[in-house]
């Protein structure tokens, strides 16, 4: 079996990319209108002035999806990250979490931020092994929020890429 890879966006994932958020999304909160704003015109809300969706490929499939969205000059938010039902506990999160950061990092960032809601228990615990850590909550456009957190990454240290390693048992 092929190994998971972490590639870039192209239009042609857009219809995937809408279709492992709006998935994850519903499955434990209310699809909001700013979901489909960044879901439906990712070029627009996502991709402008150095953005970047990342994707986690099996095969011909993709099973996970990641934005990272420029917030600032050296800042971005770490967002949209779901994987599909099948693929979850593989690993796959971390490698999107960590390929996003990253990428951040290469484009000067010095901070990287998110907001999660304590639903949703994993991600929030995947975030703080990577060494995000929890601050005050600030204004969002999402009702769900109610978790922010931030990585530094100038004082954060960078860990090696892996693949994920249950990645071959996954059957789609």
């Amino acid at each position: 079996m092929n190994p998971v890879t972490i590639i870039p966006f192209s239009p042609h994932h857009q219809a995937a990319f809408k279709q492992i958020n709006i998935e994850w999304i519903s499955d434990l909160f209310t699809v909001e209108p700013h979901d489909l704003e960044q879901l439906d015109h990712p070029e627009t809300h996502i991709l402008i002035d150095g953005g970047e969706i990342l994707l986690a490929q099996h095969g011909e499939a993709i099973v996970g999806t990641v934005a990272i969205i420029r917030t600032g000059p050296d800042e971005f938010e770490l967002a949209k990250m779901g994987i599909t039902k099948a693929a979850r506990g593989l690993g796959i999160g971390r490698l999107l979490c960590e390929a996003a950061v990253d990428y951040a990092r290469n484009m000067g960032a010095k901070r990287v931020w998110l907001e999660s809601n304590k639903k949703a228990v994993v991600a929030v615990k995947l975030y703080e092994r990577i060494g995000f850590v929890h601050i005050p909550l600030r204004n969002s456009p999402y009702a769900r929020a109610d978790v922010h957190m931030e990585l530094l990454l100038e004082t954060a240290t960078t860990r090696p890429q892996r693949q994920a390693t249950n990645a071959p048992q996954l059957s789609l």
